[in-house]
């Protein structure tokens, strides 16, 4: 008798993680259109729900994080935007626990990373910094052409030469950062236009190319971005705001 149901046991538990998996996988593919459609709430929910039918399945952790990110770049500032953004840095510290060898783990903990220390002090930026582009290169070494490791590594070099010298130097002295004397408009520059050669679709790499060409007063090339942007279809959750937000900034004289 005691065989018979440890092998019983053992059929369901073989049937079990088949169904189980499955499950994951079907949650994840009703996850990729909701995103596709720019659904981001239902997305989250699938990537979620394939969560708790595989905790570890890594490819429903970097797809939480990424869409739990989009969500909240497109919150106010406050409290619920802090807590979608944690979220995401969770899920994506998950996916790369869960897969350390694959470039979108370390991209999108880098993207969180940096998204987070925007708006805050600059000793906290420096301090974040430091982690933002070690997981973006990190990426690259999985990926030399990721397009997302690309952007990040571009916003890096762009936010460190938006802090101020004075600041630049004392990070460099006192936290021991002298890979931000490493930072220039140049890099900045270079790497955004890398990810807008290799992923020129996506409207984000072109707002931001734009902004730092603004940065260097090349009025001409960002205003050639922004009229870009313009015309532009919308493919991804937040590219309405990046809309609206360039067509801003091409009413500023």
């Amino acid at each position: 008798m005691r065989y018979r149901i440890l092998a019983v046991m053992s059929a369901l538990l073989t049937v079990a993680v088949p169904l189980l998996a499955q499950s994951a996988r079907e949650q994840i593919a009703l996850g990729d259109r909701a995103y596709a459609d720019r659904r981001i709430d239902a997305a989250i929910t699938a990537y979620v729900t394939a969560l708790r039918a595989e905790p570890k399945n890594y490819e429903a952790l970097w797809k939480t994080a990424r869409s739990t990110m989009d969500r909240g770049v497109s919150l106010s500032k406050g409290e619920p935007q802090d807590s979608a953004f944690t979220l995401a840095e969770r899920y994506a510290t998950a996916a790369v626990r869960a897969n350390p060898r694959d470039a979108q783990g370390h991209y999108l903990l880098a993207r969180v990373m940096g998204v987070r220390s925007m708006g805050t002090s600059v000793m906290t930026r420096i301090r974040y910094g430091k982690v933002v582009r070690a997981e973006a290169l990190e990426a690259m070494r999985y990926d030399s052409l990721h397009p997302g490791a690309l952007h990040v590594m571009g916003m890096w070099n762009a936010e460190v030469m938006r802090v101020n010298g004075a600041s630049r130097a004392f990070a460099r002295s006192f936290l021991g950062a002298d890979v931000f004397a490493l930072a220039s408009w140049a890099e900045a520059t270079r790497y955004l236009e890398r990810a807008v050669a290799v992923d020129g679709d996506r409207i984000v790499h072109h707002l931001d190319l734009a902004a730092v060409y603004a940065d260097q007063g090349l009025t001409a090339k960002a205003r050639e971005q922004y009229l870009w942007i313009t015309r532009a279809p919308e493919r991804e959750p937040n590219d309405a705001a990046f809309k609206r937000r360039a067509a801003d900034r091409l009413r500023k004289p």
